[in-house]
């Protein structure tokens, strides 16, 4: 049942005669109505006031009924409006007209109320059913993107969950493996100094022995020749030698844990940006290195002149992390499918504008297609197979850099030309 109260009916006809009836007994049926008496004037009227119906007669001066229509019915505010045309009972070809150009009924002149009140109510009723079905598509799709957003920061949420539990895992695990080895390690490249003189001194004074005493009694003699002494006095130097850099290498991998960890700089800190970089390839120089028959992956590093930066260190360490990583997984695909055969990682880094730094690393690997480059940020979006990706390496590094360093990332490849990672963030925070 229409509810006339809530329906406007607009009459576009100009016989006075026909206005003054329709009026009155729509009127007293409980409808708005409007009343023009040109199709110029209707076409004014409606962009005021929207009515739910409009009577349109087809014969009028100017614009005729039929024109009316179609200019109505290109207006994307007025195409929707049903429009019932008035014609005489025996006007057949102008009711077909009509209906061919949008009009979706017609009513005869004489006018039969009854019948008037039938159509009308008929075709109010399908457009209110077909506002009401607009107004709760329009609803659902704003409930769905509500769910979608709800959806996308609890994934956000989330990661960044995941996130300060891994760095706070992860550097807890680096700083105390770094504070266990660094002790002993100083112990052993502390005393290999001291053992060296010790051995120095002793081969000294087998080295007088062996001038003074040239012809032991036979039980030495046979000692000497048994350890071939010749053998061990050239050798254990080198021993030592190699001793001391082993040991200082050890020094050096504790030195980068510690750096890349860095436990006790939750807060914004000075730092120098290469250091970091450096700190993380060491960790991932096991990566780099050529094995079986894959060749070294070469590191371009074409460090600019930067300031110390104010940043969240071991949280932009992670990202070096991550995006290295990646490279690395990238190269390694590439090689395993014959595309490469020289890999390579170019480092770059540079000031911008006296305001911010610029870090760029990139592979030349197979590079990605642009659906792939358009997700790589997205939570939980990964290429790799099950139990070798999570998803949301990029998702925190663009976490990082984005909400916790106001900077940007973003990604530049192409299949065939390889992968850029583009990081900017400001000299300072504030």
């Amino acid at each position: 049942m229409v509810d006339a109260q809530k329906n406007t009916i607009l009459i576009v006809d100009d016989n006075p005669n026909n206005i003054r009836v329709l009026f009155e007994f729509l009127h007293q049926s409980g409808f708005k109505v409007s009343v023009v008496k040109s199709g110029e004037a209707a076409i004014e009227k409606i962009a005021l006031i929207q009515p739910d119906l409009i009577l349109l007669d087809v014969m009028m001066p100017g614009i005729d009924g039929f024109e009316t229509c179609r200019r109505l019915k290109a207006d994307p505010k007025a195409k929707d409006i049903p429009v019932i045309f008035m014609t005489a009972l025996a006007d057949t070809e102008h009711k077909v007209k009509g209906l061919q150009i949008g009009a979706v009924d017609y009513i005869t002149k004489p006018f039969h109320f009854s019948e008037v009140l039938a159509r009308v109510n008929v075709h109010l009723a399908l457009r209110n059913a077909r506002v009401q079905l607009i107004n709760e598509v329009a609803e659902r799709k704003q409930i769905q993107k509500q769910l979608q957003q709800t959806l996308k920061e609890l994934k956000k949420a989330q990661t960044q969950l995941i996130q300060n539990e891994k760095m706070s895992s992860l550097g807890q695990l680096v700083a105390g493996v770094a504070h266990e080895i660094n002790n002993p390690v100083n112990f052993i490249y502390g005393n290999i100094t001291h053992a060296e003189e010790y051995i120095q001194d002793l081969l000294r004074l087998l080295q007088r022995y062996q001038q003074y005493y040239p012809n032991p009694v036979s039980q030495v003699q046979a000692e000497l020749e048994a350890i071939d002494i010749d053998f061990l006095l050239e050798d254990l130097p080198k021993i030592l030698d190699s001793m001391k850099l082993g040991t200082d290498r050890i020094r050096q991998i504790v030195q980068s844990l510690r750096i890349f960890s860095r436990t006790d700089e939750a807060e914004i800190k000075s730092v120098d940006i290469h250091e970091g970089i450096d700190s993380t390839l060491m960790i991932l120089s096991h990566r780099l290195k050529a094995f079986s028959n894959r060749p070294n992956i070469e590191i371009i590093k074409k460090y600019g002149n930067l300031p110390l930066v104010e940043c969240y260190p071991g949280q932009l360490n992670q990202v070096f992390m991550n995006i290295l990583n990646n490279a690395i997984d990238a190269l390694e695909e590439a090689i395993d499918m014959q595309k490469i055969s020289t890999p390579s990682i170019a480092i770059r880094t540079e000031v911008v504008e006296s305001k911010s730094i610029a870090i760029s690393i990139t592979d030349n690997g197979m590079g990605m297609a642009e659906d792939i480059k358009q997700k790589i940020f997205d939570p939980f979006f990964t290429t790799k197979p099950v139990g070798k990706g999570t998803g949301m390496g990029l998702s925190i590094c663009y976490q990082i850099i984005t909400e916790k360093h106001g900077g940007t990332l973003s990604c530049a490849s192409q299949p065939g030309q390889g992968t850029e990672l583009a990081i900017a963030i400001p000299l300072t925070q504030t």
